[in-house]
C-alpha cells in the first residue's frame, strides 16, 4: 500500500532540510539525507541548521550545500541582522528547491516554504494545527511523542509521509570527522601513550547539568575502571560548568586521567571516540556522536526520554531508575537542578553495564 499524495521523486530536483535544534537533534537528523540519496540519486540535498551545529552535518556525502543560521545576528542589531537574513533568503531563493523538508516546529520553516516558493513541504503536525502553519505546508505528519518513540524515526516519519519507506541500514548515523580531525587525534594520542581501542571515553558532564551523575560517583566510576586497568580519557565542552565539574572529578582521582576536556572541537571529538573501545556518559550530543561513530556505549538517563533519545544502532547499556516519574523533562526535581532519579544509580549497576557492553565476565 502507498501513500496516495505521495510525491514522485523523479519531478524533484533540489531538497532543503531544516533542523533548528541543537547539535544532537542535528546529527539525528543525518539518516533523513542518506535516505533521500538512496531513494533518489539525482537529488540536490541542502540542509539548513544553526551555525554552531554545522559540524554534525558537514562533510555528509549525501549534503550538497550547508546553509547556516548564526544565533547571534539577533544580538548585532538590526540592520545587520536584516542583512543577513536577505543574505540568507537570497541564497536559499536562488538554489529554486522543490521540496522542503521541516523537522521541527520552528515558525521559519512555514516562512521559508512560501518565500522560496518551493512546490512542496513537509512538517509536523502540530496540536492546535493553526491556520498558517496548515496552509504552509502540502503534507504534515503525526509526531509520536511522550517517550514512545525514537527521534531517528520521528524525523524520517517526515519522508514516510510523502511515500518513502526506509530500509534498516538506511537509518544509521552519518558522521564525518574528516583528515584534519583524524590527524589531530592520532597526535594527541600518541602523546599520551594511548593506542586506538586501548581507552574508554569518558563524557561526564552536559551542558544541561540536571542530567549528570553525581561527581562523587563518576568519580568511584572512573577510579574502579582504573583498578581494572583501563585507561581513561575524559573530555567536557568548553564551558565553565562543564569544565569545572571536570576539573573538580579529575582533581579527586587516585590516578591520572588523561585530561582533553575543552580542547576539542566536535569533529576531533568525533574522532577521538572513534578510537575508544567505550563510551561512558549521559544523555547528550557526545552520546550522540559516540553512537554514530559506532563506538559500544554505556549511558545514564535521567528526566530525558530514553526511548527517545538513546543510543542510536550500536551496542549499549541504558541505566535508569525506577522512578515512575521519569521520564519527566524537568530542570532537576522540583526545578532544583538535582535529579533524583539520576542521584540514586550506583555505581556497581554501570560497572556491571560495563561488563556487559564489553563482553567481561
Amino acid at each position: 500500500m502507498t501513500v496516495k499524495d505521495a510525491i514522485d521523486l523523479s519531478t524533484v530536483r533540489r531538497v532543503l532540510v531544516i533542523k533548528l535544534r541543537h547539535h544532537g537533534d542535528v546529527l539525528l537528523t543525518s539518516p533523513v539525507f542518506s535516505v533521500l540519496q538512496n531513494h533518489a540519486p539525482h537529488l540536490e540535498i541542502d540542509a539548513l541548521v544553526y551555525r554552531d551545529t554545522a559540524e554534525m552535518l558537514s562533510l555528509h556525502p549525501a549534503i550538497n550545500q550547508l546553509h547556516t543560521i548564526d544565533r547571534k545576528w539577533k544580538s548585532a542589531g538590526i540592520l545587520a541582522q536584516a542583512k543577513a537574513e536577505w543574505a540568507l533568503l537570497s541564497a536559499l531563493r536562488e538554489r529554486r528547491y522543490d521540496l522542503i523538508v521541516h523537522l521541527t516546529e520552528h515558525p521559519r520553516g512555514a516562512w521559508l516554504r512560501r518565500l522560496t516558493g518551493a512546490r512542496w513541504g513537509v512538517a509536523p503536525q502540530l496540536a492546535g494545527g493553526a491556520r498558517f502553519w496548515k496552509s504552509s505546508f502540502t503534507h504534515l505528519y503525526p509526531v509520536v511523542g511522550a517517550n514512545r518513540r525514537h527521534t531517528v524515526e520521528i524525523n524520517l516519519d517526515a519522508l514516510r509521509r510523502i511515500g518513502i519507506q526506509p530500509d534498516e541500514e538506511e537509518r544509521r548515523l552519518t558522521l564525518v570527522p574528516g583528515n584534519d580531525a583524524e590527524n589531530f587525534v592520532d597526535g594527541l594520542l600518541a602523546e599520551h601513550g594511548l593506542k586506538e581501542g586501548g581507552f574508554v571515553h569518558l563524557h561526564p558532564t552536559s551542558r544541561w547539568l540536571f542530567k549528570c551523575w553525581p561527581m562523587e560517583r563518576m568519580i568511584a566510576l572512573i577510579s574502579a575502571l582504573q583498578t581494572q586497568g583501563h585507561r581513561i580519557v575524559v573530555t567536557a565542552a568548553p564551558a565553565a560548568a562543564e569544565m569545572a565539574m571536570a576539573k573538580n572529578i579529575l582533581a579527586e582521582l587516585p590516578q591520572p586521567a588523561v585530561d582533553l576536556s575543552g580542547r576539542l572541537s566536535l569533529k576531533q571529538l568525533a574522532a577521538l571516540t572513534a578510537r575508544a573501545k567505550l563510551f561512558i556518559g549521559v544523555d547528550s550530543a557526545p552520546m550522540h556522536i559516540a553512537a554514530a561513530m559506532g563506538t559500544p556505549t554505556v549511558v545514564l538517563f535521567g528526566p530525558s526520554g530514553d526511548k527517545e533519545w538513546g543510543p542510536w544502532q550500536v551496542p549499549h547499556r541504558i541505566l535508569t531508575s525506577a522512578h515512575a516519574c521519569r521520564p519527566c523533562g524537568n530542570d532537576g526535581c522540583g526545578g532544583g537542578k538535582i535529579s533524583e532519579c539520576l542521584s540514586v544509580i550506583p555505581v556497581e549497576r554501570v560497572l556491571d553495564a560495563v561488563r556487559e557492553v564489553m563482553g567481561c565476565e
